[in-house]
């Protein structure tokens, strides 16, 4: 699920404030832990090869985030894709993988033991 910044609904809008809020996106209960994530990607990025041998070969930790700037393209498991662009935020379920369309800056949230073990999954696919 992606929500482009216009598109979130704004709760306040005072003389220099304005504050928007995006309900129900995404349930954390259950995942104990979240670590905070800072991604630069470069363009022409395919993750997929490295979750090879993971479940279903796709990532399995949601990630809840922000495109500071970029543009990627997110598969999930049932073949659907959506486009990512900077200044969207998202909620990214597990079983997705991501390609990245133009040089990305992403910051995201994630449930720690999760996304810890997609991590070090893929180092040691980087490693041979």
């Amino acid at each position: 699920m992606r929500i482009a910044k216009n598109d979130i609904p704004v709760r306040i809008n005072v003389p220099g404030a304005i504050a928007r809020q995006q309900t129900d996106f995404g349930d954390p209960t259950g995942y104990g832990t979240i670590s905070g994530e800072y991604f630069s990607l470069s363009a022409g990025t395919d993750i997929s090869p490295l979750l090879k041998g993971l479940e279903g070969d796709l990532c399995q930790s949601p990630h809840w985030g922000y495109v500071l700037q970029g543009e990627l393209t997110v598969t999930y498991a049932n073949g659907q894709q959506e486009a990512i662009n900077g200044g969207d935020l998202f909620y990214w379920p597990p079983g997705h993988t991501v390609q990245v369309g133009a040089d990305a800056e992403l910051v995201l949230f994630s449930p720690q033991h999760e996304h810890g073990k997609v991590i070090d999954h893929m180092r040691c696919a980087l490693a041979g």
